[in-house]
């Protein structure tokens, strides 16, 4: 890849990872219940599991989507479902300082699987392997994948310290409760104009 495709290529990443999505709102939710370090395996989990779908998509699936179309039909239902569990999974989440809280960080496997799952990172890695790796070789879908690796570890660290810091700002229990609601529609609600279309 020449200076000037790396470039547009790293613009690509930034503005598509900084956005707001399912995976950044997540992350800022569980920042604002569990903190930072208790996140940290969702955080992980879905630079994992982002990276590792991004490099197979670009080595042997887009010819699979290709011969078997209806493949991303069952993916669009997937996602709805495993959507609802997520969104149902953040506006139950406990408070920040309860022992006892109703609810649990996303684990890192459910980050991972998440992935698969994910309109948006769908959208993200489709388009970056079909315009900056069109010819599917090795070292360019790496050259995409490193691109996703090196700028999304700022990106959601950004989104979640952010949910660390409103963390502060929700002393009482029913601004907590109203911000997970909040987040858990957000979180539909960034993915559906993805699973209409």
């Amino acid at each position: 890849m020449d200076l000037e495709t790396l470039s547009a290529l790293g613009l690509f990443v930034f503005v598509a990872a900084i956005t707001p999505g399912p995976n950044n709102l997540m992350l800022m939710a569980s920042g604002t219940n569990f903190g930072l370090r208790r996140t940290l395996p969702h955080l992980i989990g879905v630079l994992t599991g982002f990276l590792v779908m991004i490099f197979l998509v670009g080595i042997a699936l887009v010819q699979v989507f290709e011969l078997y179309p209806n493949v991303l039909l069952v993916l669009k239902y997937a996602c709805l479902i495993y959507l609802f569990y997520l969104a149902y999974k953040v506006a139950n989440a406990g408070a920040p300082d309860k022992a006892k809280g109703t609810g649990k960080p996303i684990t890192f496997l459910q980050a991972c699987l998440f992935q698969w799952v994910n309109p948006k990172a769908w959208a993200m890695g489709l388009t970056a392997i079909t315009t900056f790796s069109p010819d599917q070789s090795f070292g360019a879908v790496l050259v995409v994948t490193c691109a996703f690796g090196l700028i999304n570890i700022p990106t959601v660290l950004i989104w979640t310290v952010a949910g660390t810091h409103i963390r502060r700002l929700l002393k009482k229990p029913l601004q907590l409760k109203m911000f997970n609601y909040t987040m858990a529609a957000l979180l539909i609600l960034s993915v559906l104009p993805g699973i209409i279309s």
